[in-house]
């Protein structure tokens, strides 16, 4: 039962910094800017890299195993990333 409450936490988690991502990368998309775009992703890296160290480091004060929390963080940044292409792709 941890490992599910601690993977849930972890796509709650990855959900809002793939948010955070698509809200980065959607600006850098309207000012048509080939550099903005190389900018965007390079600032959405940071975010991934950020958002999955964070839970790394707090593997010692999280209530819950900390491994769960970090494949529940990456499946749901994998995921929102995924689900933002195809809805841009459509338009």
């Amino acid at each position: 039962m941890e490992l599910v409450l601690g993977g849930l936490i972890g796509l709650v988690w990855g959900a809002l910094c793939g948010f955070v991502n698509t809200r980065i990368l959607k600006k850098a998309m309207e000012k048509n800017s080939n550099n903005a775009v190389m900018a965007a992703n390079g600032i959405r890296m940071g975010v991934d890299l950020a958002s999955l160290a964070a839970v790394f480091f707090l593997r010692t004060v999280l209530p819950f195993p900390y491994e769960a929390i970090l494949v529940g963080t990456a499946v749901a940044l994998s995921v929102v990333t995924i689900l933002f292409a195809y809805r841009y792709g459509k338009q």
